[in-house]
């Protein structure tokens, strides 16, 4: 039964979104930290160039 739930979230509207992780370093300690973010497919470009 699970298989018939992963099958189904491969079609259509699925595929939509890209869960994006980006290092991202604080500006007041140093430190690296990790962003992640659930990304529409046309704006994962500006996700990375720091636009969203």
């Amino acid at each position: 039964m699970a298989k018939k739930v992963v099958a189904s979230l491969q079609k259509g509207e699925g595929r939509t979104n890209t869960k994006c992780i980006k290092m991202v370093k604080s500006p007041k300690t140093g430190a690296y930290a990790f962003r992640e973010e659930m990304v529409p497919n046309a704006q994962i470009k500006d996700f990375f160039d720091g636009k969203i």
